[in-house]
């Protein structure tokens, strides 16, 4: 049985399962890449919610495992060589599942790279831009006068969802007829727009008619339907 008693996040989050992978994390849009992914390649694993509202990303524990007290955050008691590793970040946690599993990066080295650069796509424009209309929109910034910031993120946002579009108008997924870490990425950004952040109408996303299949077809798959519910907010 491994030993994660080194890891000062398994005193505040015990493992009941050591030999699992440990998942930290919420039901973000970032939170559920991790266990969007997790559910996809069957990789056994434990869930422990870190609770926002008792600001629990920020506590010496968590920031112990991941520095910049973000969500997800995981340990994978088998990592290379069969040494115990940690992760932060989201991008890098599909990346690093991917190849440990050897799932979900398409057919080939082409194929590997054209999903990684759609990570980078979404990590670098999508996740932050989408996020700051949310907070134009629904959060603390909706009720500034000035509507200049919002509406810059709505154009940002319409821009990227225009370049999606394009790309899905002749294919089922980011990489032709294979599902990927690309829209594992993706979907629950785009899926928190028009719901939690209530911008469908603003950003005009039924216009996006190619998003808006590949959103259903995405979240139409069991191991999407699981992961954006993991784990449970209690």
């Amino acid at each position: 049985m491994a030993d994660l008693s080194a890891f000062p996040i398994t005193q505040r989050w015990p493992a009941q399962y050591p030999d699992r992978i440990q998942l930290y994390s919420l039901p973000t849009p970032n939170g559920v890449k991790a266990s969007i992914m997790i559910e996809e390649t069957g990789l056994p694993y434990e869930a422990h919610l870190v609770d926002f509202a008792k600001d629990d990303q920020k506590s010496d524990a968590f920031v112990s495992l991941n520095p910049n007290g973000k969500i997800p955050a995981m340990i994978d008691p088998e990592g290379p060589g069969g040494v115990p590793l940690t992760l932060f970040e989201s991008g890098a946690i599909l990346l690093y599942l991917a190849e440990k599993t050897g799932q979900l990066l398409g057919q080939g080295p082409a194929d590997r790279w054209q999903a990684i650069q759609w990570v980078m796509f979404q990590m670098g424009g999508v996740g932050p831009m989408f996020g700051q209309l949310g907070f134009f929109n629904k959060f603390a910034g909706k009720d500034w006068e000035d509507k200049r910031p919002r509406d810059r993120y709505v154009a940002e946002a319409q821009r990227l969802l225009g370049v999606m579009d394009r790309v899905l108008a002749d294919r089922s997924w980011f990489l032709g007829d294979h599902y990927s870490i690309a829209d594992i990425a993706m979907l629950g950004w785009v899926r928190n727009l028009i719901t939690f952040y209530e911008a469908r109408e603003l950003v005009g996303f039924d216009q996006f008619g190619n998003v808006a299949a590949w959103l259903e077809r995405g979240l139409a798959r069991p191991a999407v339907q699981r992961g954006l519910n993991i784990p449970p907010r209690g």
